[in-house]
């Protein structure tokens, strides 16, 4: 778009779609993470409570 010469405000709106995309995207996979690898992992007892709180709060500086 800078080298067609495109207006400042349409590469503006563009980088925004395009962080907006990838912060929703972020947040899925973190969402999907803590509810079947932590979530599922504690209730079948692959992952010990202490641990997965740990893996949460360090995830949660993410969202």
């Amino acid at each position: 778009m800078i080298e067609s010469g495109r207006p400042c405000v349409e590469l503006a709106q563009q980088l925004f779609a395009v962080e907006s995309a990838i912060t929703k995207a972020k947040r899925e996979l973190i969402h999907d993470h803590m509810e079947h690898c932590l979530g599922d992992g504690v209730g079948e007892g692959k992952v010990h409570q202490q641990d997965a709180l740990v893996e949460f709060k360090t995830l949660s500086k993410y969202l």
